[in-house]
């Protein structure tokens, strides 16, 4: 079982979000949940963890609970490109479609010498607010759906740089081993067109999302970055869809460039989604300078 080490502010979140899903659970008498909302609103697992994308988190509550009940996933989720790979799982819950707390954690590892034994683990911790709107429901306005989020994050462990005298991401210039984003994404489904856009505006210090620590040498300050997805439902089951994902280049040993992907989401059931995707990374450090892209894969079951 995985074992997260997280500040007691982090802790006392996990607590309170647990106490909230208890008694949910608890008026409606043990009911399961309703599962009420239309298939694939609750998204995807984005990599850290939180409700949206694959890249990058939606406005939209995870699950399939109505604001009447809850909802809840596991996912696990692997990205390949020519030297490095990307592993993640976690745990996510939607609460009367209003909350979301989230749990995750990632593995990246290196294929490529110098950096072929290279092992970094981060910790995240997400918590999501709807704020205004309806995505689904307010059709005739033009409102979206707009949630605040912010994902506590942790380097669990750097590994495999020991010959170059390396445990620890501050050697590599980063401020930090641990930091926290801020976001706030809008969301609006057209279904009449079948279509979602989302555009997510982010602040953070984090390098490569945070495995490579946050803030650096270059700069160390919390800086915006836009997101933005758009998605076409070509029948209840299939999604298409696009990402984009700006990132800050505060390390000189990494030259960060911005994410992106082309993605298929196919949800056979409310129960269960596999999505695939084509990513583009960029560049990841400078000891393997080379554009990274490659396959991306993620699962993902829950009610």
């Amino acid at each position: 079982m995985t074992r997260f080490k997280l500040i007691p502010s982090i802790k006392l979140i996990t607590v309170t979000g647990i106490s909230i899903f208890t008694s949910i659970v608890q008026a409606q008498d043990s009911r399961l949940p309703d599962m009420g909302k239309l298939t694939a609103t609750g998204g995807v697992s984005q990599v850290e963890g939180a409700g949206g994308g694959g890249l990058t988190p939606w406005a939209l509550i995870t699950g399939y609970g109505t604001r009447d009940s809850y909802g809840a996933n596991a996912h696990y989720t692997q990205v390949n490109t020519q030297d490095y790979r990307l592993k993640t799982h976690g745990v996510a819950i939607g609460i009367a479609d209003q909350v979301e707390f989230s749990i995750a954690q990632q593995e990246f590892t290196g294929r490529l010498a110098p950096l072929n034994a290279l092992n970094l683990k981060q910790d995240i911790l997400g918590i999501k607010v709807k704020l205004a709107g309806d995505a689904v429901y307010d059709q005739a306005g033009w409102m979206p759906q707009i949630s605040g989020g912010m994902q506590y994050k942790r380097d669990a462990k750097v590994g495999g740089l020991g010959a170059l005298g390396i445990t620890n991401v501050k050697q590599l210039g980063a401020k930090d081993d641990h930091g926290i984003d801020y976001y706030l994404s809008a969301t609006k489904i057209y279904l009449a067109q079948s279509l979602l856009v989302n555009g997510t505006v982010r602040m953070t210090k984090a390098n490569q999302m945070g495995l490579l620590g946050f803030g650096g040498d270059k700069k160390d300050r919390y800086q915006a970055q836009l997101e933005g997805s758009i998605a076409y439902l070509v029948n209840r089951k299939l999604v298409i869809g696009a990402e984009y994902r700006m990132k800050p280049r505060n390390l000189g040993v990494d030259n960060e460039k911005d994410y992106s992907d082309i993605f298929v989401a196919y949800f056979p059931s409310k129960n269960f989604s596999v999505t695939a995707a084509f990513v583009q990374l960029g560049d990841i450090t400078i000891f393997n300078p080379k554009k990274q892209q490659g396959w991306y894969l993620s699962m993902q079951a829950g009610f």
